[in-house]
């Protein structure tokens, strides 16, 4: 019976990523009635759970951190695709969209996921453990990138307002592609056992064989066209968002978060399961890996894209966001440096990421 249960799960997951495909074929470029959108967010949230069951797949056979890696790179590389189509394509609010969608993801992963996870793993070994080496490193590359391609804007003097000019977006953009190049190569080649899970016994997907190449590559395969599927349904259900926002009387901002939660889910999900196994330092893999992979792919990506684009590219933060970036980071940092953390630390991050989704809707 468990067997059967097994086939018919993977099956599930092999045709779900397809359907939604086609799905978001069908509806793209289009304004659905309700009863379509209720389908489109159906499998929106099956193909988040597709996404993470063929993550999975593929970190089982390349193991840690490549596992992480590829989940971070593959949920970045599409959500800047994403972030440059809607710029491309114009609109209001365009020039604050990758300032506001970056802003979002750094924020809903450095305290959202990773403090999900904190808490999931302290209430499963009361004190939980983790690479204090690789977290904090990986932390210092967020900050850094964050702080060149966020904060500066808004005090450098070339440009009136919080923009570059041409020649800092291509420095920021060079600078944040060197260093987020330089870190895969410490995650992955120089210090990579610096990113490995830290304490406990390894867990029964550790113990079971990996899966064949064949069933690997398919995996990664079905990992894309799910992660197609989560980004492109995500756009279209954005009028909806639109409206709601509206309704609440929000600021636009607001839906550019709403966006960037539904974007994540896929990673979310991976770091609550692997934090629920003891692997919390796979957890802080994908939390930290995606905040990074998200400011050095998109800036790089939005100043290749400025070339033709129009009208202002506005990348520094307001004060209110500011202070929430820097309160982030102070915080990290200090539940980083021990190497491990209890429901305290997993609290504080949680209240953090409440703040900040409260004054996304009442600033």
């Amino acid at each position: 019976m468990a067997v059967r249960n097994s086939l018919r799960w993977v099956r599930w997951t092999l045709v779900t990523p397809v359907l939604a495909a086609l799905i978001l074929i069908g509806t793209w470029g289009t304004k659905p009635v309700a009863i379509v959108l209720v389908l489109v967010g159906v499998f929106l949230a099956g193909s988040v759970l597709a996404a993470v069951h063929h993550a999975e797949v593929v970190a089982h056979r390349v193991g840690e951190p490549f596992g992480s890696l590829v989940l971070a790179v593959a949920v970045t590389v599409i959500e800047v695709a994403l972030i440059v189509t809607l710029m491309v394509s114009g609109g209001t609010d365009t020039d604050t969209l990758a300032r506001d969608t970056v802003f979002a993801a750094v924020i809903i992963t450095c305290n959202g996921i990773l403090g999900l996870s904190l808490l999931v793993a302290a209430l499963r070994e009361r004190v939980a453990p983790f690479n204090p080496e690789g977290t904090a490193s990986a932390l210092a590359t967020v900050a850094t990138l964050a702080t060149l391609s966020l904060v500066l804007p808004s005090f450098t003097t070339s440009r009136p307002g919080p923009e570059f000019s041409p020649e800092q977006l291509a420095f920021a953009a060079v600078a944040s592609v060197s260093l987020y190049g330089l870190f895969v190569f410490v995650q992955t080649v120089r210090h990579r056992d610096y990113f490995l899970p830290a304490g406990g016994e390894p867990g029964p997907e550790e113990h079971a064989a990996p899966p064949s190449d064949r069933d690997a590559i398919t995996s990664l395969a079905l990992l894309v066209v799910a992660l197609v599927a989560v980004v492109g349904l995500a756009k279209i259900e954005t009028p909806a968002i639109e409206d709601a926002v509206a309704a609440l009387d929000a600021p636009p901002s607001a839906v550019g978060v709403l966006i960037a939660l539904l974007v994540l889910l896929p990673e979310t999900l991976a770091a609550v399961r692997n934090a629920g196994r003891g692997r919390l330092q796979t957890s802080f893999n994908l939390a930290l890996g995606s905040a990074m992979a998200s400011i050095g792919l998109t800036i790089p990506a939005i100043a290749i894209a400025s070339i033709w684009l129009e009208g202002p590219l506005v990348l520094g933060l307001g004060d209110m966001q500011t202070v929430l970036l820097a309160i982030t980071i102070v915080v990290a940092g200090l539940t980083v440096l021990p190497g491990r953390a209890t429901l305290q630390e997993g609290g504080v991050h949680l209240v953090l990421f409440g703040s900040f989704l409260f004054l996304a809707f009442n600033p």
